[in-house]
């Protein structure tokens, strides 16, 4: 043992445990480094980094002897911190390039549409988000009703207290970007696109009569656009290294042995999450995308979310993948995937909501007829948009849902899945991504049919 204040309180390595599973980091570093060289293919070396961290995680638990609390044993402690500097470093380097990237992306994007495609992207992004977080509610309620949650479950020594519940007119408010400045510091990104937009629009109409006077800025936009797409693919070179200490970290912070007293419901959780991607896949495949194609090609983007457990976060790297590896193109891309980032989220606004209102409703003995079921799908659709861009997503959307059923008394007895709600977010955040990448090749191939349909009206009028 080291008890040095030195080692201890600034190194956080008082225990030689700490320092020797640092050190098997560094090991497991050097591993996927190997692949590296040897040009294995990006996405065998995000997997690899997944499988690594996994393992890396149960040998620390296996070392604590499976701890029921991991966060009160020192080393364990210490240990995440450094995890957390490496996958956390990571994710919030990623943060640093989301708002400039929007920004620019909109702005570029705006002023180089043409006809009315703005209006159509605009519905059909929202239609597509919500539309799909409506059938992941479905799922959801259908599942939690045929597993029978909450049923025998133990009420007892669960507390959580519920998240207050904005109305949605505050709420869209809120996203309004009243200073622009404000909005990007506190990652508003609804209301980076709503500034972004009305500048954009403003450089189109203004590109009639002083094209020469705003060219200097559409060319800043232009070059300052490719500057931070370099830097966007330099940072990602690192993501399989940051995906192992992500991982590792989730596993040691929350221990295996919590999951015992919620086991039923993150089963039925995961088991609606994988579900929902087989959805997506087919409306994928129905735009042109097989199945095969879509998994292989989402995966990077989608083992970032379930490792980081941030939408936010991955946002650079799911624009770049539509554009790259399923041909979006860059103004829905960055379009969609913003909105995407803040509304109709599958996971945390569809799924999760569900399971808990059924789940409550099976404990306090209320009857899940067809009328709880059509309100509780309605009140899950219009609050997916309602907590846009609002902190703590996934508890806010369980508060509004439950107040919305009238049930907001009973939610203490949601105390112990709030305990293990890091390991529900590693599925529903790769949801939400999921979400957000299908809806993004809905909503682009469908402009593209469009804009063939009228140019094939146009060569037959000619």
């Amino acid at each position: 043992m080291l008890e040095s204040n030195f080692f201890t309180k600034f190194l956080q390595l008082s225990d030689f445990r700490t320092l020797a599973f640092i050190v098997a980091l560094i090991a497991l570093f050097k591993v996927i480094n190997v692949l590296q060289k040897k040009k294995v293919s990006f996405s065998t070396r995000m997997i690899t980094g997944t499988v690594l961290g996994l393992i890396l995680g149960v040998i620390v638990q296996v070392v604590a002897n499976f701890p029921d609390s991991p966060k009160d044993i020192t080393w364990i402690n210490q240990l995440s911190g450094w995890y957390s500097f490496v996958g956390g470093g990571f994710i919030d380097l990623l943060k640093m390039l989301v708002v400039p990237l929007i920004f620019l992306s909109i702005i570029r994007v705006i002023m180089n549409m043409q006809g009315d495609n703005l209006g159509k992207l605009t519905t059909r992004t929202i239609g597509a988000l919500i539309g799909l977080t409506a059938i992941a509610a479905i799922i959801g309620i259908a599942l939690a009703t045929l597993f029978n949650l909450g049923q025998g479950f133990d009420a007892a020594n669960n507390t959580a207290e519920i998240r207050e519940a904005v109305s949605l007119t505050e709420t869209i408010r809120g996203l309004l970007p009243s200073n622009i400045v404000s909005s990007m510091a506190e990652g508003n990104i609804v209301g980076v696109v709503i500034f972004s937009a009305f500048v954009g629009t403003s450089i189109r109409r203004l590109s009639k009569k002083h094209a020469e006077t705003i060219e200097p800025f559409v060319k800043w936009v232009e070059a300052s656009y490719k500057i931070i797409i370099s830097v966007t693919m330099t940072i990602i070179k690192f993501m399989p290294y940051a995906v192992v200490a992500l991982l590792a970290n989730t596993i040691i912070s929350n221990g295996i042995g919590v999951l015992a007293s919620v086991g039923k419901f993150i089963a039925c959780l995961y088991l609606a999450v994988l579900i929902m991607l087989v959805v997506h896949m087919i409306v994928a495949m129905l735009n042109g995308v097989s199945p095969i194609s879509y998994i292989k090609n989402a995966s990077e983007p989608l083992i970032l979310a379930f490792t980081s457990r941030s939408s936010l976060g991955t946002l650079p790297v799911t624009i770049e993948t539509l554009e790259k590896k399923f041909d979006v193109n860059n103004g829905v891309a960055t379009f969609v995937s913003s909105l995407g980032s803040n509304m109709g989220l599958n996971g945390c606004a569809g799924i999760y909501p569900a399971l808990t209102a059924v789940m409550l409703a099976q404990i306090t003995k209320t009857p899940i007829d067809i009328s709880f079921c059509m309100m509780l799908l309605v009140i899950i659709a219009i609050s997916s948009f309602g907590i846009a861009g609002l902190p703590g997503t996934a508890t806010i959307a369980i508060s509004v849902v439950i107040s919305g059923m009238g049930m907001e008394a009973y939610f203490p007895l949601l105390g112990a899945v709030i305990a293990v709600d890091p390991i529900l977010d590693m599925g529903r955040t790769m949801l939400n991504v999921s979400g957000t990448i299908t809806s993004s090749i809905a909503v682009d191939r469908g402009l593209k049919r469009d804009e063939a349909k009228s140019n094939n009206t146009v060569k037959k009028a000619v």
